[in-house]
């Protein structure tokens, strides 16, 4: 990407978590838009010809007050990128299982957003069809079951007890809530606008939207070429880049050639994390579990130097593994012992410490696993900004750092997505 005017800036994406915002930047890219990931809000003017950028908080989890702020502080950078101090269309991007609290972040940053950009109306919606999430009559399903169903109802930090997103969205918006329904949408663009102006007059201001299937959402993408802002997973992205006229291109993928050694830190406990754990750890590959009840006391700093003693002789014959991934009931009672608060935090610091500590010994290609792991470990390395590359699973690409010594290809992986081999065949896809 050459340094150039920002003028042709199309799209402006806030998200609300670090691997979520490269599932979204992977969808534009694979769509045909050629973006750049922040971390964090930029200090400095966008110098780089893109049609996107994401800029990626770590706001899904903390107090909503400082959610709010930091999502309209991104939103002012992003505006001030675009051409006559606006972007056509801002995209507020949240995980495709609604992370959240009966309190926030999503509704209440949605409601922000509006505001500031002086619209009424908005739609929501967190299916992404690829990776099995899906909306039907409102219903959020993981797979073949209700989200409450999935295991996020044993999420440590935002449990998901209801799959009904009418419902969940209501109790953190003070905007009525309203449903476009599966018939609808197979309808298509008109008959989707006509549903959007009809909710408006019953004053209606955030809709929930049923998708199935990746059609759904490019029969969607185009009834929201006017809208000033969409509130979505990543997967209604995959629906946009034609409103811009833009097409797929394999070009918006290249990285640079990978070398250096391998790692995975992995801090997410969801399902689907602890069996690709356990798969890696089948495959007789080397791996460490931290305790986090060994954090206590002030001793993060040993324990991160015995993780890394263990990996300088390992590192040499291939990828290795540092996880703190357990079962549900594990992670009760460390949160019981420590809380959960500060028992997230002592993990996320400890592994940011090991992930610095591996790159410096040099891994160059690096798997993190779990948007909080993620923050902390992104913002530990020194990363301002990621080039985005090609998928290893749906929502998952390899990202590339200049800005790290040497370079730094880095996945950051959502705990609920990729299939059980994924630490595996990650880094196969980078050959």
């Amino acid at each position: 990407m050459t340094p150039s005017s920002s003028s042709g800036l199309k799209l402006g994406c806030i998200a609300d978590d670090f691997t979520g915002a490269t599932d979204l930047a992977n969808n534009l890219v694979r769509s045909g838009m050629r973006v750049v990931q922040t971390i964090g809000v930029p200090t400095t003017p966008l110098t780089a010809d893109v049609d996107a950028v994401v800029v990626a908080l770590k706001s899904r989890t903390v107090p909503k007050a400082e959610a709010i702020a930091q999502s309209l502080e991104a939103l002012k950078w992003l505006q001030a990128q675009g051409s006559e101090g606006r972007v056509p269309q801002i995209y507020f991007k949240y995980c495709s299982t609604f992370d959240s609290t009966p309190d926030g972040n999503i509704g209440p940053v949605t409601e922000a957003l509006m505001n500031a950009l002086d619209t009424d109306f908005t739609i929501a919606t967190p299916a992404f069809p690829d990776n099995g999430r899906t909306v039907f009559k409102g219903y959020l399903f993981a797979g073949n079951v209700l989200l409450n169903e999935s295991g996020m109802q044993n999420h440590p930090l935002t449990p998901m007890q209801d799959a009904n997103l009418v419902r969940v969205m209501q109790a953190q918006t003070q905007r009525k809530v309203g449903l476009i329904d599966y018939k609808t949408v197979a309808q298509g663009e008109a008959a989707i606008r006509e549903r959007i102006s009809a909710l408006r007059t019953e004053g209606v201001g955030v809709a929930i939207v049923d998708a199935t299937s990746n059609a759904d959402l490019l029969l969607l993408g185009p009834a929201l070429k006017d809208m000033p802002l969409i509130t979505a997973g990543s997967g209604v992205a995959i629906g946009l880049p034609t409103n811009f006229g833009l097409k797929p291109s394999l070009q918006a993928s290249h990285l640079p050639a990978a070398s250096g050694m391998q790692a995975v830190v992995s801090g997410s406990c969801s399902v689907a994390t602890n069996a690709q754990v356990a798969h890696f750890k089948a495959t007789g590959r080397p791996a460490l579990a931290i305790d986090p009840a060994s954090l206590m006391k002030g001793q993060s700093k040993a324990v991160v130097q015995q993780v890394l003693a263990w990996a300088v002789p390992l590192l040499k014959d291939g990828p290795v593994l540092v996880y703190s991934t357990a079962e549900p009931e594990a992670v009760k009672q460390v949160q019981a012992q420590l809380g959960v608060a500060e028992a997230g935090a002592l993990v996320e610091h400890a592994l940011a410490a090991v992930s610095r500590g591996l790159v410096d010994l040099g891994v160059q290609q690096l798997v993190v696993a779990g948007g909080e792991t993620s923050g902390a470990c992104v913002q530990a390395l020194g990363i301002a900004q990621l080039q985005i590359g090609p998928q290893i699973d749906p929502g998952v690409p390899w990202c590339h750092s200049s800005s790290a010594a040497g370079g730094l290809h880095i996945a950051l992986k959502s705990g609920n997505f990729g299939s059980d081999d994924f630490f595996t065949k990650a880094f196969g896809a980078l050959q």
